[in-house]
């Protein structure tokens, strides 16, 4: 049973997530597709305007895909809002701010870890938080079979998808450099970079407990970290 706190702010997330899953401007691009209006390639911010200079001569469609612009406009501003207080409650919280100095680690991975675990005391030691999120292989065992499958994907997805994208930002987005972003290089090298991100994920999630426990914040490099 989760703490009252780490409830409400598991509600921040899900409605943050709920909101930023409505595909609005898939639904416009569907619906100018059917008229033979194509939208091409648009940043966020000019989407809007895109929309309305295909319409402008066709004023009933112009009619049709307001009601979806008006929608899109309240989506993204409800989003802006719960994003804002999602980070407010970050930068108070000082077990999110010291999530944070792992590399691909943001205020939204950090809460929802923070949320997720809630007491990091309940799990027996570091490594087996990997496997509470479902982050390690599963095993089939009949007779004299005893093969390891892909991922268990049991526990808690949101917390899984979220460490796959910290993983996947430090290995794809990001430029700085770690023994660990290193270690996962490494892995991908010699079993491909999906498995690699993979397996960088599960380690995250190992890491971040650890540092949570220690109340210590990530080292950059080996030498640093055997200190």
């Amino acid at each position: 049973m989760k703490t009252l706190r780490s409830q409400k702010l598991r509600v921040l997330l899900t409605h943050r997530k709920l909101l930023q899953s409505k595909a609005i401007e898939n639904d416009l691009r569907a619906t100018l597709r059917n008229f033979g209006l194509k939208v091409g390639i648009v940043g966020t911010v000019k989407f809007e305007a895109r929309i309305k200079e295909l319409v402008a001569k066709l004023p009933d469609v112009a009619l049709l895909v307001e009601p979806l612009l008006v929608v899109r406009r309240v989506l993204r501003e409800q989003v802006g809002i719960l994003h804002r207080r999602l980070v407010a409650v970050v930068r108070d919280d000082d077990v999110c701010r010291r999530l944070m100095t792992i590399p691909g680690v943001g205020p939204v991975v950090a809460l929802t870890y923070r949320v997720t675990v809630d007491v990091p005391a309940r799990f027996r030691n570091s490594k087996a938080v990997g496997a509470v999120f479902g982050l390690t292989p599963s095993r089939y065992q009949s007779g004299e079979n005893d093969r390891t499958g892909a991922i268990s994907r049991c526990g808690d997805e949101m917390m899984r998808m979220m460490l796959y994208e910290a993983a996947q930002s430090m290995l794809v987005r990001s430029t700085k450099w770690s023994w660990l972003k290193a270690w996962a290089m490494k892995v991908a090298r010699h079993r491909g970079m999906k498995k690699a991100i993979v397996a960088l994920a599960r380690r995250l999630a190992v890491i971040m407990h650890r540092v949570w426990v220690d109340g210590t914040e990530f080292r950059w490099t080996r030498e640093v970290a055997a200190t």
